[in-house]
């Protein structure tokens, strides 16, 4: 079933979603009877604001269904409790998985909503005591909370960010499995933090994912793509995207068509390499 989805940023705003998943998908729905790839992600590999995101263009390379199960705005967690998303990653011929950032899941500090994991549900007992000064009612998105638990103390955020990482990699690898084992991981690193973004200090995207974190996934994965990219508003491709009067904002934060180019440029020579 396919359904108009305003602001979803794709340029028909037409997303999908496939058999019982509860997730929102760039749409229309793709037949999977064929051999195909499934590219599984959140925002980036949606293709906000583009009307050709690299599992469009990667299709077009390798000559084989390449199925986009990017969602906006989930998380680690969104894709590893959706049994029909792993029936579809069992079922295709390898899954190409974008890296999720390390913030956005539920851990013992904290909850988040179960699709749209950038929300903030819900602070533990444990956080609120190791930041008894902070009323975390104000918050409503994880990186905002982060943000202001790391202004307030950076040594106690430490706590904090070695529970994230460590949910993270035990849940990546929990993600990997659950797919099937044949997952080539894409690992977009954003070059430079937002220069408005109050949470600057917590680093770049994918937020708390160190490099000795994607290495230790190496051994449960076909391979890994490290793909360097920057938001559009700082690459000058924000006039080639498709956004509406007051989508601009957003689409500056998200990659343009050039990046999504350079990135199936990449995974196609990574397929190509699997092959030989």
């Amino acid at each position: 079933m396919s359904y108009q989805l305003p602001g979803a940023g794709a340029p028909d705003a037409v997303t999908c979603r496939y058999g019982v998943s509860k997730l929102r998908f760039r749409g229309p729905c793709r037949d999977l009877a064929a051999p195909y790839l499934a590219c599984i992600g959140g925002s980036e590999t949606y293709g906000r604001f583009v009307s050709a995101p690299y599992p469009t263009l990667l299709e077009a390379r390798m000559g084989e269904a390449c199925i986009n199960l990017g969602s906006v705005n989930s998380g680690l967690d969104a894709l590893l409790h959706d049994p029909e998303l792993s029936r579809i990653a069992i079922g295709a011929e390898a899954c190409i998985l974008q890296l999720p950032a390390a913030h956005n899941l539920s851990n013992r500090l904290y909850r988040v909503h179960p699709r749209r994991n950038d929300r903030f549900l819900q602070a533990s007992p444990m956080l609120e005591q190791l930041y008894s000064e902070v009323d975390f009612t104000d918050f409503h998105f994880n990186k905002h909370m982060l943000g202001r638990l790391h202004a307030v103390s950076p040594e106690r955020f430490e706590t904090v960010q070695a529970e994230l990482q460590q949910a993270w990699s035990a849940r990546m690898r929990s993600l990997i499995e659950a797919f099937g084992g044949r997952v080539v991981l894409l690992w977009l690193r954003y070059m430079h933090m937002r220069p408005d973004d109050p949470a600057e200090a917590l680093g770049t995207e994918p937020l708390m994912v160190t490099p000795e974190m994607v290495a230790a996934l190496a051994p449960t994965s076909l391979s890994t793509v490290e793909v360097r990219v920057q938001m559009a508003g700082q690459s000058d491709e924000l006039d080639d995207m498709i956004f509406g009067m007051l989508q601009e904002p957003a689409a500056e934060h998200m990659i343009g068509p050039a990046t999504h180019r350079l990135i199936a440029d990449r995974l196609f020579r990574a397929l190509q390499d699997l092959e030989t």
